[in-house]
């Protein structure tokens, strides 16, 4: 949100605020779709999503603009490679290679031109280093970060982890983005959360890797079905 086009995107087209659950299940559909359906699957959903932002213009933005993708994309690599190693330990730098271009295939799959995506993690580094720095977050942007670190529209089980999503999600920002949304910092709260992300390193490796990888089947099924119902309408309403 903090690229003034992606917040204006947001901000005029997503009702997001309003159905904060319908909005990850689309985004988690893709990613999981993508990275560990099958390929007709993720054709499937990046065709699904290419369509909706095709629909998402508006003065100076499209969500099709391959820089607004790969700023997007880009946001999604760091935050994972951060949180992976922290958690698991350093990659070596072949395999931090090895990923840095498997996740090209998220931008990829909904339209950005390969060549758009960073050529190496060199000159990622680079473009992420200029980004975080010159991008200017927009009053859009800070008025949608509000509402996602105090959603409301929320099961009431889930509540109780607003608290610590609040305090991940404005941590892991890069100091002049969370500058830029006007949140503070302190070495109390990142003493908090190293220590968070510290049992997170002793607990979740050591979990069955069915456990662990419950999000991603959950969120799987659930496109597997409604790509069923689609394929077999009559049958889907039958049930």
């Amino acid at each position: 949100m903090a690229h003034p086009g992606v917040a204006a995107g947001v901000y005029d087209h997503s009702d997001f605020a309003e159905r904060p659950l319908d909005r990850l299940r689309t985004t988690m559909s893709y990613i999981f779709g993508v990275l560990f359906g099958t390929v007709d699957e993720g054709r499937a959903i990046s065709r699904a999503v290419a369509g909706m932002h095709r629909r998402v213009t508006g003065p100076g933005y499209h969500a099709d603009d391959p820089d607004l993708q790969v700023w997007v994309n880009a946001t999604l690599y760091d935050t994972a490679i951060l949180l992976y190693q922290r958690i698991f330990g350093p990659l070596s730098p072949a395999e931090l290679d090895e990923c840095f271009h498997q996740y090209a295939v998220l931008a990829t799959s909904i339209g950005c031109p390969e060549d758009a995506w960073p050529a190496d993690r060199a000159t990622f580094g680079a473009y992420w280093q200029h980004t975080v720095t010159t991008l200017q977050v927009s009053d859009q942007a800070r008025e949608i970060a509000a509402a996602l670190m105090r959603p409301t529209n929320i099961p009431a089980v889930l509540r109780p982890a607003k608290p610590l999503n609040r305090l991940v999600t404005i941590g892991l920002l890069p100091e002049p983005i969370r500058a830029g949304f006007g949140y503070t910092w302190s070495p109390g709260r990142q003493r908090i959360l190293d220590a968070f992300l510290a049992t997170t390193k002793v607990v979740y490796p050591r979990l069955p890797l069915r456990l662990r990888d419950t999000v991603k089947d959950y969120y799987l099924d659930d496109l597997r079905r409604r790509l069923a119902r689609r394929r077999n309408p009559r049958t889907a309403g039958g049930r």
